[in-house]
C-alpha cells in the first residue's frame, strides 16, 4: 500500500512538472532590447571612429598615402563592426546563470563579454591580416596599444614593482600573457570590457607566479603596505616642513 501511494505521488509530480515545462516553453521569451542609435548618433559615432583611426595611423609616420588610406579604412571598419556587434547583442542575449569555474553568478559585464566574444573570428582575423600586410610587427603592436590605451606596459610596470627581483623568464612569461590579452581585447567595445579581458590574463600571470615558487597574495600585501607607509612618511615630512 505504501509503495502504491509513493508511486502515485511520484507519477503525479512528473505529470505536474511536465505540464509546467510545456507551459513555460509555450510562453516565448521577450526579445532582448538592442542598443539602437539614431541616425544623428550614428553619424557622430562614425566620425569619431574615423578620427580615431586617422590619429592612430598618423602616429606611425608612414609617409605612404596608399598604406595610410588602407589602414585608416581597415581600423575604422573594425571599430564600427565591434560597436555594432555590441549594440546588436546586449548582455540580455546571454541567459543569467553561474560561472561554471567559480560557481558565482554571472554579472551583467560577464554576460556582455560572453555576447561580444561570440563575434565571428573572421572579423578579428581580417583586421590582423590587414595590419600585417602593411606594417611591421612592431608597428602592429603600436596600433594594438592604441586600442587598449597602453595597458600592456602599464600592467607590466605593476608586476615589476610588486614582484621582488623579478626574473627575465618571469617577465617574458607575463609579457606574453599581457600581449595575448591585448590582442583579444581589441574586439570589445569599451574600457570596462577591455579591462575584464586583461583580468583573465592577470589571473593567469598570478597563477604562474604562484606555481613558480612565489606567493602573489603576500607580495601584493607587502607592496600595498610599503606604498601606504611611504605615503604616511611623505605626509609627515610635508607637515613637519610646513610647521617649521
Amino acid at each position: 500500500m505504501k509503495r502504491t501511494l509513493k508511486s502515485g505521488i511520484f507519477s503525479a509530480a512528473i505529470v505536474t512538472a511536465t505540464m509546467l515545462s510545456f507551459d513555460a516553453f509555450s510562453q516565448a521569451p521577450a526579445a532582448p532590447k538592442t542598443e539602437t542609435m539614431s541616425p544623428e548618433a550614428r553619424i557622430k559615432s562614425d566620425a569619431g571612429m574615423d578620427a580615431k583611426a586617422d590619429e592612430w595611423v598618423k602616429s606611425l609616420s608612414l609617409n605612404d598615402a596608399a598604406k595610410e588610406s588602407r589602414l585608416k579604412q581597415l581600423i575604422s571598419n573594425h571599430l564600427k563592426t565591434t560597436r555594432d556587434w555590441h549594440n546588436e547583442h546586449p548582455y540580455t542575449t546571454v541567459p543569467a546563470g553561474i560561472n561554471p569555474v567559480t560557481g558565482t553568478k554571472l554579472s551583467n559585464l560577464d554576460r556582455q563579454v560572453i555576447a561580444n566574444s561570440a563575434m565571428p573570428v573572421s572579423i578579428h582575423q581580417d583586421l590582423m591580416s590587414g595590419l600585417r600586410k602593411d606594417l611591421s610587427e612592431e608597428q602592429v603592436e603600436l596600433i594594438l596599444d592604441k586600442y587598449t590605451i597602453g595597458k600592456v606596459a602599464f600592467t607590466m610596470k605593476g608586476y615589476q614593482a610588486i614582484v621582488p627581483n623579478i626574473t627575465a623568464e618571469e617577465e617574458a612569461t607575463i609579457l606574453k600573457f599581457l600581449k595575448q590579452a591585448r590582442e583579444q581585447a581589441i574586439d570589445f567595445k569599451n574600457m570596462e570590457q577591455i579591462s575584464a579581458i586583461f583580468e583573465i590574463y592577470k589571473t593567469k600571470s598570478e597563477q604562474y607566479l604562484n606555481s613558480n615558487g612565489r606567493n602573489w597574495k603576500q607580495m601584493y600585501k607587502d607592496y600595498t603596505n610599503m606604498v601606504k607607509a611611504k605615503k604616511a612618511a611623505d605626509a609627515a615630512a610635508a607637515a613637519e616642513k610646513k610647521n617649521k
